[in-house]
């Protein structure tokens, strides 16, 4: 089986390999056979066998696959946009089908995660994906709370009816100097990206409430002036200290055994302040 990443919304971003993959596919797996059967058409791609594998119904599924799989039959699955089981179904599908003893083969393309944190410009290199922010008021201040003493990048989606509540609500609890990019529609015609400080939250969604339709990826900088939950130490008033008398490599070394913190997020704030020097 072939797992398939398809373009978010702009087809020149579909890769040479994932188009041979589907020319040669003798069925496709899909979250909506009509996104799909679009998509090929825009393709230029005769459309072969097509079966809709959903949330609710992927479990039911996932025997007739493996059964196609193990006849011989090449299988596709591709999820409606951007790369499948990324908080979209295909994580039991491909459980299912590599259980059987049955090859999965990644085709790689389109992640919406991804392109966000290419075109957000903040240091830090790790991050966490957290799929969909919660739905319920209690549960989202948490989720929120939680951020703001992560020493590295947050990465969530939300949906075009919830995301100026979330807005919102990331400006009222997360410190004020805390970066936050809003990338909406990414890759398709009405494509908007913005990275604004938490203080400054309520004024852009009040100046853009017209603007928030479409799929949103939010992505809240790392909390490198945080102090250390283990320690209580300011990783960056340390760094300051260590690097008047170590290079970034080995100062972000004895930090990382102070602090707890992340080696290479320390290392990641040393370059950003010898820059700044």
């Amino acid at each position: 089986m072939y797992v398939l990443a398809t373009p978010l919304g702009n087809l020149g971003d579909i890769t040479l390999r994932a188009l041979d993959t589907l020319k040669r596919a003798q069925l496709i797996a899909c979250e909506d056979t009509r996104v799909t059967r679009e998509l090929l058409r825009l393709l230029a791609i005769e459309s072969p066998a097509l079966i809709s594998v959903r949330e609710h119904n992927e479990r039911e599924q996932c025997e007739g696959i493996v059964r196609r799989i193990a006849d011989g039959h090449a299988v596709v699955y591709a999820s409606d946009a951007g790369t499948p089981a990324v908080s979209d179904p295909g994580a039991r599908l491909v459980a299912a089908v590599r259980a059987a003893g049955l090859r999965v083969t990644p085709v790689p393309g389109v992640s919406a995660v991804t392109t966000a944190l290419s075109v957000a410009g903040f240091h830090a290199t790790a991050f966490s994906f957290f799929g969909f922010a919660p739905t319920t008021s209690g549960a989202l201040d948490e989720f929120i709370d939680s951020l703001a003493t992560r020493n590295e990048l947050a990465v969530f989606f939300e949906s075009p009816h919830r995301a100026e509540k979330t807005l919102l609500r990331l400006g009222e609890r997360l410190p004020g100097d805390r970066r936050v990019l809003i990338a909406r529609e990414l890759t398709k015609k009405f494509e908007t990206l913005s990275v604004v400080d938490a203080a400054s939250l309520t004024d852009w969604v009040a100046s853009r409430s017209s603007q928030m339709r479409g799929e949103f990826v939010i992505v809240v900088d790392a909390a490198t002036n945080a102090a250390s939950p283990t320690t209580g130490l300011d990783p960056r008033t340390l760094m300051k200290a260590l690097l008047d008398e170590l290079p970034a490599s080995k100062a972000a070394k004895v930090a990382a055994k102070l602090t707890g913190e992340r080696r290479e997020v320390l290392f990641e704030l040393a370059e950003t302040l010898k820059s700044a020097r």
